[in-house]
């Protein structure tokens, strides 16, 4: 894990979304069932435990939750964030009044489990790249659950793996269909789109997609800081390296499959890019199990 390409977790943004998770689990009554069948006073001490082999990632969001609902409870970290956890490993372990400790159980959970498997991702996918010899990056994208951005590039990085653009704001990115649009105005397209984007945004870097080594060429051309190889066979982006022999940056992405990772990354693309790390990660299995004296 490099920690100078992790981002900040946003917590202005993150604790708007521990508000909204615990509006949705609280509405306006609170926990009913632990409220009526637990003492007031009660005090208890919980561990969350993993269930399976996972990547940390999401303590600090776990315990802001936690002190939201009492912040007289007491957090205690027992691993780094970025940390391989065996199953079985005690994360952390939080003590206090026994309501708040059920209370924020189960949203807790749900933020840590999630950030922990996209964690985990990211590490079995940079870890494929790094055992091909290649010097290639894993990025994610902008498939990011709405209003996760911030966390989930987070633990992106917390596992290994690396941050695309944050949004549409930090980079020019010329895709398919902004290719199909500027070529109604004739031949040239990606060229022009090229010259009108540093025209107006002289300080963002630019990259464009291709589908093909004839747009590649063009791109080429325009001089783009980087360019995405679309749906390419692992014989096209090689070839792809050939012609663009450094002149720009090379993004293999489509199709990109863990089993596919070696082979991508051994056609010499410095970047690969998975929107899986995301949008159809496994929630990695913890658990919060109250500790009985």
């Amino acid at each position: 894990m490099d920690k100078e390409n992790i981002p900040q977790i946003d917590w202005k943004q993150t604790d708007a979304l521990i508000s909204l998770a615990l509006s949705e689990d609280l509405d306006t009554v609170g926990d009913a069932t632990t409220n009526s069948v637990i003492p007031e006073n009660l005090q208890a001490k919980a561990v969350f435990l993993t269930k399976e082999d996972c990547v940390c990632a999401g303590l600090p969001v776990a315990e802001r939750l936690f002190k939201t609902i009492d912040p007289e409870l007491e957090w205690k970290t027992l691993v780094r964030e970025g940390e391989f956890c065996p199953r079985g490993t005690i994360m952390a372990e939080v003590r206090g009044n026994a309501r708040a400790l059920l209370t924020g159980e189960r949203t807790a959970l749900n933020f840590l489990q999630r950030l922990c498997g996209v964690a985990t991702a990211s590490k079995r996918y940079q870890d494929a790249a790094d055992a091909a010899g290649a010097k290639c990056r894993i990025l994610d994208t902008r498939k990011t659950t709405p209003g996760w951005r911030n966390l989930e590039k987070y633990a992106v990085a917390t596992g290994g793996a690396f941050n695309h653009r944050i949004g549409l704001f930090d980079r020019v990115m010329i895709k398919d269909n902004h290719r199909e649009l500027a070529g109604l105005e004739g031949a040239g397209g990606i060229k022009r789109s090229v010259e009108r984007a540093r025209a107006q945004y002289p300080n963002l870097e630019v990259e464009v997609e291709v589908d093909s080594l004839s747009e590649l060429d063009e791109a080429l051309e325009s001089r783009a800081e980087y360019i995405l190889l679309d749906n390419m066979s692992d014989e096209m982006m090689a070839e792809a390296v050939r012609r663009v022999n450094g002149r720009a940056k090379l993004e293999a992405s489509g199709g990109i499959t863990l089993a596919r990772i070696p082979s991508a990354a051994r056609t010499g693309v410095d970047f690969i890019s998975a929107g899986a790390l995301t949008h159809s990660v496994k929630s990695s299995d913890i658990s919060m199990d109250i500790v009985l004296n």
